[in-house]
């Protein structure tokens, strides 16, 4: 089983949209048995608030529910639980290093750096551009179900 944790600043906004992209995409796949799949933040900013709601908005345009998700900063084992750990930018990949002591084995990436796109996830927070975002995680996400394990 491959274990992802997508990460972004507030865990409000594009990790959680990562993060039910991929569990639709996984279920869609029937492939549950083969992905365990989590999201985080770097900072405790929006620790336990719910997804941003122009976020929920642009998952539920596409079917695609995250009701009970609330934010929570990542933590240094995050590192030993996780196979990959998927910042949503560069600010986020230094951050997530910070918390995590380094990157010995390889697991930290930026999402868009698995694709043929390399480079930031489009942060809505600032642009107010939802679907970029939505565009940026599903090409992120269908390129992760699609890897070789």
């Amino acid at each position: 089983m491959k274990k992802i944790l997508f990460v972004c600043h507030g865990n409000i906004c594009r990790s959680p949209m990562a993060e039910f992209v991929m569990k639709d995409l996984v279920k869609k796949a029937h492939r549950e048995d083969d992905f365990y799949i989590e999201s985080a933040a770097t900072s405790t900013e929006e620790i336990g608030n719910e997804v941003y709601p122009p976020a929920r908005r642009k998952l539920a345009e596409h079917g695609i529910g995250c009701k009970g998700k609330t934010a929570r900063q990542m933590t240094r084992s995050d590192y030993d639980r996780f196979d990959l750990l998927i910042g949503m930018d560069s600010w986020n990949i230094r951050n997530m290093e910070r918390i995590c002591g380094g990157d010995p084995e390889g697991k930290i990436h930026r999402l868009l750096d698995l694709t043929p796109r390399p480079g930031d996830v489009a942060d809505p927070w600032y642009t107010g551009d939802f679907e970029a975002t939505w565009q940026d995680v599903l090409l992120g996400c269908q390129v992760l179900i699609n890897a070789k394990p």
